[in-house]
């Protein structure tokens, strides 16, 4: 009988690359996979917080208040959280009071692209480094073409690709696909296309769900 025990786990997660609960939650799960000893295929799957954002994006402290509401001193209390969480798990955030939201449509663009050449992962890292570590517009083509560029993708055509929007098709069905599936909020991780678990759940609960899948049989 096969399990997923000698059988690489595939992962879905669909997220956006200025969520801070997306790289938490992905940074607990890779934590799992290693504590597991178990592989897995992951691919990543657009999501756009703000879809309406102009360019030029908001600043971060007033747009949390205006979108959830958040008080000075409650966004202040979650960027601490938050950073303490990012410090244990290897990741940086460094928060600032001038720090912009922004839109990431191009961003997903450039994700779909950087999946077909096989470095869709390692583009995804760094997109959240730009954002969160650096605080860069990570809405702005050239900034992204240089985040191609920093993991050896051609960052002329990445720009020219972004420019001639030639996968902003691909980027409304698939983000489409994932509403239509009940997807409502992000980070989403679908293991093995049946099991969705949804949030940053913590290094233990997603090494127990993983332990389970392990145990189940694989149906032929």
């Amino acid at each position: 009988m096969t399990t997923l025990a000698n059988t690489p786990i595939r992962i879905d997660i669909v997220s956006d690359v200025v969520c801070p609960w997306c790289i938490i939650g992905f940074k607990q799960l890779e934590k799992a996979l290693l504590a597991t000893e178990l592989t897995a295929d992951i691919t990543w799957h657009p999501f756009e917080l703000n879809p309406q954002m102009a360019y030029q994006g908001e600043n971060l402290r007033e747009h949390t208040a205006a979108k959830y509401g958040t008080t000075s001193n409650g966004s202040a209390e979650a960027r601490t959280r938050i950073t303490a969480m990012g410090e244990e798990l290897g990741f940086e955030f460094n928060y600032a009071d001038d720090m912009r939201m922004y839109n990431t449509f191009l961003a997903h663009q450039l994700l779909h692209w950087a999946g077909t050449q096989g470095l869709q992962h390692e583009l995804k890292m760094e997109l959240f480094s730009a954002f969160f570590t650096r605080r860069l517009h990570i809405g702005e083509a050239n900034v992204l073409a240089s985040s191609a560029g920093n993991i050896g993708l051609d960052s002329k055509e990445a720009l020219f690709l972004l420019e001639d929007g030639r996968f902003a098709k691909n980027i409304r069905l698939e983000q489409k696909y994932w509403t239509d599936q009940g997807i409502t909020g992000v980070p989403a991780i679908i293991i093995n296309q049946r099991h969705l678990v949804t949030g940053a759940q913590g290094v233990e609960n997603y090494i127990s769900i993983l332990e389970k899948l392990v145990a189940e049989p694989l149906k032929n």
